[in-house]
């Protein structure tokens, strides 16, 4: 399916573009921005999985992970 293409490439784009936060020791999203970001990009996984966008899936889960880390490195500090 081309959606399973643009969602996964867009994904994966996203997911690069956390990098920098992620790596940076005192540049990070606001805790909330991070928690509802985690939240709603997990769901997304899911509707994902139910469609059977496998593409879509691996950089949601990508982009879930990365934001779920950087939620974990606000609460640390």
């Amino acid at each position: 399916m081309w959606q399973d293409i643009i969602l996964s490439v867009g994904g994966f784009m996203f997911g690069i573009a956390l990098i920098p936060s992620i790596r940076s020791k005192t540049d990070k999203p606001n805790k909330s921005t991070c928690a509802i970001t985690a939240f709603f990009l997990w769901l997304y996984c899911l509707v994902y999985l139910s469609l059977n966008l496998w593409g879509a899936l691996g950089s949601g889960i990508l982009c879930a992970s990365f934001w779920t880390i950087l939620l974990l490195q606000r609460r640390v500090k």
